[in-house]
């Protein structure tokens, strides 16, 4: 495939790697930017990016990367050109320059720019697995846009490349970090709320388990240097080009999608999860619902805890919600609460002291992109590290699977394999077509 624009690494952006080769030829008097004065850190601290598939939701997480001082965002890959371009806009209006680079092919891309340390991966859910381990293949840290795998397969795929390659990963569940969503998450998962017996986790209010597998109607393809259509397909099933695919229309399809309880429950089982201390796996138990977005399902992990798919507002009020009961009451939050729900004031009282307790246990920002960048240069695991991802996705996975087949199911997490279940498990990997395949 022939990039859109494909240029050499710009000046001005050395990074760690090129620094200290770069000193040596130095200046004797040096801008305040190379000494750390200025509003970036100093070359050798620098942090060099790019982007891979940056649209809509990855250009908010970008410019909110940017506004690191140790970050340097150089470069982005995408088969789409008005997106492309829309993101090197972006990108010389925050650095005052056209230095940001632009590439239609992920393989030259990965494969030129040895001065990139870490890649922002914002593709359609179909790519978030492959891109990222082609990146990590490439000796790239990723953070990687939410759901971070189609399948349990993919999912099993990122954290193996992740240890072999010795890469830094985040997935993009950025309440994790979030300081009120790391309350109520420690409230349970510390025993403040009791005995813990059930966690609630809200799944998307549109779509539902239940995705199309028919396609759109054709159109014909617009030229490769403007949307290059097999490479956006990438493993997926061949499917004539519809341009509604492209600008997100692609939500809802079995091909390209991972359903309404993928959306959201992509965030919200990871922090379900984390509050039951149980990031380490996944239920065990999923109990099927005649309800076509899989709401009130209930899964039961190995110690009998409950965590319940919900879709509506009735356990709280906005998106991405989530609530853990326990023995001495429960706790709410969603996006947009100025203070978390509870059912007695009292359990508001220990906030603070819940917030210090967890950055002292920890050490991490409660910053996203904050935390990815601060393991980049620590190499310590990432709040959501691929394990986390895994077994969070492998929950969406399992449920998505429980709705299709529309029967209860058994798993075991450790196995990652559903009991006594042929068909279930013939689910847990889509063939990928060639040669976008792990």
């Amino acid at each position: 495939m022939t990039a859109p624009e494909s240029l050499p690494i710009p000046p001005g952006t050395l990074g760690r790697r090129q620094f200290l080769q770069a000193a040596a030829a130095a200046p004797l008097v040096l801008p305040a930017s190379v000494l750390g004065r200025g509003e970036q850190a100093p070359p050798s601290e620098r942090i060099i990016l790019g982007g891979i598939g940056v649209g809509n939701r990855g250009r908010g997480v970008l410019d909110w990367m940017m506004r690191e001082p140790d970050v340097l965002f150089v470069a982005d890959c995408d088969l789409n050109r008005k997106r492309a371009l829309d993101v090197k806009k972006m990108v010389d209006a925050k650095y005052k320059n056209d230095k940001c680079a632009l590439y239609g092919n992920i393989h030259e891309f990965l494969e030129t720019r040895h001065d990139i340390d870490a890649v922002l991966s914002a593709t359609g859910d179909r790519w978030h697995a492959l891109a990222a381990i082609l990146a990590m293949r490439a000796g790239k840290d990723v953070y990687s846009e939410k759901p971070s795998c189609m399948t349990i397969a993919e999912g099993q795929a990122v954290v193996e490349t992740a240890k072999r390659y010795a890469r830094v990963y985040q997935s993009g569940l950025q309440r994790l970090s979030e300081e009120k969503f790391v309350f109520i998450i420690e409230m349970a998962r510390t025993g403040r709320l009791g005995k813990v017996h059930t966690a609630r986790a809200h799944i998307a209010p549109w779509d539902a388990a239940e995705m199309r597998h028919d396609w759109l109607k054709a159109e014909p393809e617009p030229p490769k240097e403007e949307v290059d259509w097999d490479a956006w397909l990438g493993p997926c099933p061949w499917r004539e080009y519809n341009s509604k695919y492209v600008w997100g229309g692609w939500r809802g399809f079995y091909d390209f999608h991972t359903s309404a309880i993928g959306e959201w429950g992509a965030h919200t089982f990871a922090q379900a999860q984390a509050g039951l201390d149980m990031l380490h796996t996944s239920p065990v138990e999923y109990k099927y619902v005649p309800d076509p977005t899989g709401h009130g399902m209930v899964t039961t992990f190995a110690n009998g805890v409950n965590m319940t798919l919900s879709r509506g507002n009735e356990y709280w009020k906005g998106s991405c919600g989530m609530r853990f009961e326990g023995t001495e009451g429960w706790l709410a939050m969603a996006d947009g609460y100025k203070t978390p729900e509870a059912s007695s004031p009292d359990l508001l009282k220990p906030y603070d002291e819940v917030i210090q307790q967890y950055k002292a246990r920890t050490g991490r920002a409660l910053n996203h992109v904050r935390n990815f960048f601060d393991c980049i240069k620590s190499r310590r695991p990432t709040v959501a590290n691929p394990e986390v991802m895994y077994h969070s996705m492998t929950t969406v996975h399992a449920a998505n699977i429980c709705m299709w087949l529309k029967r209860d199911m058994k798993f075991d997490p450790v196995k990652a394999e559903f009991l006594n279940d042929p068909e279930a498990n013939r689910l847990r990997s889509r063939a990928m077509r060639e040669p976008w395949i792990i």
